[in-house]
């Protein structure tokens, strides 16, 4: 049975954390950029980590970046040149899909010695989804690395999309929402399976939409991790008229006055770990 604390609402303010999340520099190419255009996408990446997402198009790991409007964005080596020990502990790497084909394994290994200089401690690089022959090998390089460099560890994204057309766009390559949304949480698990992000159950939503005053009113919590089924619950009295169901839908019509009003959700999963946020809710006229 669960038992729910009713409380008054709280006034908007920030709450510290009271763990210390740890540092993780994604870097990408037009690939991966998908991710940042997604909001989903970026609040499953960045769930419980603390997350720098550094993506361009064009990217390439050396040899100089292609041009897009006439602008060169940093390679992977001259973006971390500059970023030094800003890149932090840890680093994901999905970039390659610009790149030439026979100097990749040579440009890992430059990229590679960057990151030890600037005290890089665990590398994640995904390989490329071999929708074209010269990938394949490029794989090969990624796996190779991994071989020789016991820091570096391989995410498959090959693999794990090779049955997924739907999440790609005509091109095979470049995500649409599903496919930014599956590399998302692809990372994150690999990140929570190797111990940077928590385990356990924890909620993605971070805002929720506006709502009117008498207005129907619909909005759907998601969670991330744990292992489903996942039950919600209020942590607080909701705004009079609505209401939040255990499958984490928040429903009903508000009844009562403009401003804005903060409560904490809870969810717990089927493995018994639980997971709470505090969002902020608008109710306008």
């Amino acid at each position: 049975m669960i038992i729910l604390a009713v409380l008054a609402f709280a006034p908007l303010t920030g709450q510290a954390s009271t763990v210390r999340m740890q540092h993780v520099t994604v870097i990408g190419d037009s690939v991966a950029d998908g991710i940042a255009g997604d909001a989903k996408a970026r609040a499953l990446l960045g769930a419980d980590i603390d997350l720098d997402l550094e993506v361009a198009p064009c990217r390439r790991v050396d040899q100089g970046s292609c041009p897009i409007n006439g602008v060169r964005p940093p390679t992977l080596v001259q973006l971390a040149t500059s970023m030094g020990t800003k890149l932090g502990p840890n680093v994901v790497v999905a970039v390659g899909y610009n790149d030439f084909e026979d100097q990749y394994a040579t440009n890992i290994e430059t990229a590679m010695g960057i990151f030890k200089a600037a005290g890089v401690k665990r590398v994640w690089w995904l390989t490329l989804r071999a929708a074209h022959h010269p990938y394949i090998t490029m794989n090969a390089d990624i796996v190779a690395a991994a071989q020789k460099h016991p820091e570096l560890e391989v995410i498959d994204w090959n693999v794990y999309s090779r049955s997924h057309p739907e999440w790609f766009q005509n091109d095979g390559l470049h995500l649409l929402s599903a496919g930014s949304e599956a590399m998302a949480g692809l990372i994150h698990q690999q990140l929570v399976t190797d111990g940077i992000a928590p385990k356990g159950v924890s909620v993605v939503t971070q805002a929720l939409p506006v709502a009117h005053r008498g207005r129907a009113y619909h909005a759907t919590l998601a969670p991330a991790n744990g292992l489903p089924p996942y039950r919600w619950a209020l942590l607080e009295r909701a705004p009079r008229g609505l209401r939040l169901l255990a499958g984490g839908k928040i429903t009903g019509k508000p009844n009562t006055a403009a401003g804005r009003y903060t409560f904490n959700v809870q969810v717990w999963d089927s493995d018994g770990s639980t997971a709470t946020r505090r969002l902020t809710l608008r109710v306008r006229p």
